[in-house]
């Protein structure tokens, strides 16, 4: 039976059961959930076998595993933080905006940052706790601490006493940018904390290690966990620009897993932002979370760029377009991230080229394809007035988007389409 938009919701949220109840099954434990669907067992497996290429897979893998997983009993097995906050008297000494003093903590989190001012006074901080139905955290939930000195670790443990996780939680002294010119070379690197099966890059910055880049190598790690971290869609290359390493993005096939939910194609990329992998079957547009605070008023993006087509261009149907010829993307857009009521916003796929709250846009024209190392240049246009304080106060987002397949986000693509980045400049305007 093929697995419908009907039933996809359903299969995903007993799918984020299974994550959290049996670590052990890897296939599924990075699908989203977090209900308890306690009468489900091994039968709705029978009803959302993904296609007539797995219900039998599906009900070898349960039938070894579930069965120690489950177990027969009343009392929740979940064990999360779902939402952090911190009440302060000195909220403006210590956090930028009012938003910052909550976190949504995403299913998959074991670190929780709060970013407060580089001048706050951390020694008596007291985060509050919003767990699951049951649970008990310790150290206690409103607790003083002093994280002055670093993160301090919290362990929450189910309602059944069976099932724990350790989080650790920080606050982030955060210095204002002030040079007029960021770099970004894309030579740190390391595997992924989770499954250590893909690359996720970090910047090196004067307050410590930052993961401010994203790729969708979260979502293709769903539906082909056999891959090794080389045969991801965004990888370290060698052969940068000045002979170290550089960024290689590449379209991929995605897999039968892929095919069968509609989304035959992965678009190599790369951006500032965060990618959440609950949403990646469900909803791929809105797993992208777009963009960084940025304190500076970007003038122009520079770099690098090499450029393959792949040779056929299909549709998400997967019918070949003769006539077309794949093309990659290079664009970045500031916005403001918090809308008129002052709640926090942030843009996804569907809209980080077209909402209202842009203040500025850069984007490539064409990327022609080459073989040699091709220096751009992209000016922001303004669509709108920049707010200095806000800027000064974090109150704008800088999305840079790099992609190897320009309609990728619609999954339409050429297979091997491959997009090389190297030397990425932020030029800023300098105001102390």
């Amino acid at each position: 039976m093929l697995l419908t938009n009907a039933n996809l919701d359903e299969f995903l949220e007993f799918t984020g059961l299974l994550r959290r109840k049996c670590p052990k099954i890897s296939y599924l434990c990075t699908l989203l959930g977090h209900k308890l669907l306690k009468t489900m067992r091994l039968r709705l497996f029978s009803i959302y076998a993904l296609n007539r290429t797995y219900p039998l897979l599906l009900l070898l893998a349960m039938s070894v595993t579930v069965g120690g997983c489950f177990k027969d009993e009343p009392l929740n097995a979940e064990c999360d933080i779902l939402e952090a906050s911190v009440t302060t008297t000195s909220m403006t000494e210590t956090f930028f905006h009012e938003s910052d003093t909550l976190v949504r903590v995403g299913s998959d989190a074991s670190i929780i940052t709060f970013t407060v001012r580089r001048t706050a006074d951390l020694s008596h901080m007291a985060p509050r706790f919003r767990i699951t139905d049951g649970a008990t955290i310790e150290p206690a939930s409103g607790s003083v601490h002093d994280f002055s000195q670093g993160p301090v670790a919290y362990t929450v443990t189910s309602e059944d006493r069976q099932w724990s996780r350790r989080y650790e939680v920080a606050f982030r002294p955060v210095t204002v940018t002030v040079n007029d010119t960021v770099r970004y070379d894309f030579e740190h690197y390391e595997l992924d904390d989770n499954y250590k099966r893909f690359y996720v890059w970090y910047e090196e910055e004067p307050d410590g290690r930052q993961p401010i880049w994203a790729s969708g190598n979260g979502g293709f790690f769903i539906a082909n966990q056999s891959k090794g971290a080389e045969d991801y869609p965004t990888t370290p290359s060698d052969g940068g620009v000045d002979g170290g390493k550089c960024l290689r993005l590449m379209t991929l096939d995605t897999g039968p897993l892929g095919r069968s939910t509609g989304r035959p194609i992965a678009a190599g990329n790369m951006f500032l932002g965060k990618f959440n992998a609950e949403l990646a079957l469900r909803d791929a547009l809105h797993s992208t979370e777009m963009g960084v605070p940025f304190t500076q008023l970007p003038q122009k993006v520079t770099g690098y760029y090499r450029y393959k087509p792949g040779t056929e261009y299909r549709n998400k149907a997967q019918q070949v377009m003769a006539n077309r010829t794949d093309s990659a993307d290079i664009y970045a857009v500031l916005y403001r991230n918090h809308d008129a009521q002052g709640q926090p916003t942030v843009l996804y796929g569907d809209n980080v080229l077209t909402s209202p709250l842009i203040v500025r846009k850069a984007r490539i024209d064409l990327v022609k394809p080459t073989d040699e190392w091709t220096f751009f240049e992209l000016p922001f246009s303004v669509l709108a007035p920049v707010d200095e304080e806000l800027l000064r106060n974090r109150g704008y987002n800088l999305a840079l988007v790099f992609a190897a397949s320009i309609h990728g986000d619609v999954f339409e693509g050429a297979i091997g389409s491959t997009l090389l980045i190297d030397k990425v400049t932020i030029i800023c305007s300098h105001e102390e």
